[in-house]
């Protein structure tokens, strides 16, 4: 039997075989979840194409975590295919180019809020779409998928304000969630290349820090580890955590430059 035998989990952010959302759900299964993924619009296809790579059909249900209607309509659409969550996966992150690449100073508004909105407080409106759904006293797992806010990273920009909004955002709800046994907690994962990564000017400077600093040998190719954490926080063998930010980053969080 695997950690997660007989659980219903649900993963956002599936785009390609290489992304930590995609090794979630696969590892999710193997460790006997049923799982449900989400995606809307043009990625639809792509979603539904890479998730017949993974062990088992997985059914692919419309979500934009940014329209209102989604949301809403999320419970529905759910219980097409199961008849609770377990566990639900935020891997949403999302900022416009004017957001990234060393423009911090002149980024406009409009640019700020989208990054805030899709990669910040939709773990809010995520989780509390999904509230519906977690079986009374029962509760479930929130995991969402994170790169450490503590530090300003180079051109990492107005998203790392967003992370950092993400990070606070996970202890507000894990605060009050508590009381509904429903944990909220995150994993700050190293680089790893996936179609987010290359949306970010200067990527390999990352690769740079983490060639010199990691304790543990970190692959930029490699998101299983990243992924196994995840699959752990959304196990029983967490009970009693929450608001918490995991690190699956090779050990770079605790060394100094």
């Amino acid at each position: 039997m695997g950690i997660l035998q007989d659980k219903n989990i649900l993963v956002t952010g599936v785009l390609t075989d290489q992304s930590i959302a995609f090794h979630i759900a696969r590892l999710a299964q193997e460790q006997g979840a049923n799982v449900l993924l989400t995606s809307f619009g043009r990625a639809t296809s792509l979603t539904t194409r890479i998730a017949a790579r993974l062990p088992k059909l997985v059914p692919v249900i419309e979500l934009d975590v940014t329209n209102a209607d989604d949301l809403q309509a999320l419970e529905g659409r759910v219980r097409e295919h199961l008849p609770h969550l377990d566990g639900v996966v935020h891997s949403i992150g999302f900022a416009p180019e004017a957001a990234l690449g060393g423009n911090f100073l002149n980024t406009q508004w409009e640019d700020v809020a989208t990054a805030l909105h899709v990669s910040a407080f939709s773990l809010k409106s995520l989780t509390m779409a999904a509230r519906p759904l977690f079986i009374e006293g029962k509760g479930a797992s929130v995991v969402g998928l994170d790169f450490d806010a503590q530090v300003a990273w180079p051109k990492y920009d107005w998203m790392g304000v967003a992370k950092a909004a993400l990070e606070s955002t996970s202890r507000y709800l894990a605060r009050d969630l508590g009381k509904e046994n429903v944990r909220v907690n995150l994993i700050a994962a190293g680089p790893i290349k996936t179609i987010a990564a290359k949306s970010i000017p200067g990527f390999i400077e990352f690769e740079t820090v983490w060639d010199s600093r990691a304790p543990l040998k970190w692959d930029v190719t490699d998101p299983v580890p990243a992924a196994q954490g995840a699959v752990a926080l959304l196990s029983d063998w967490f009970p009693k955590t929450t608001g918490e930010i995991i690190h699956v980053d090779g050990g770079v969080h605790a060394i100094g430059g």
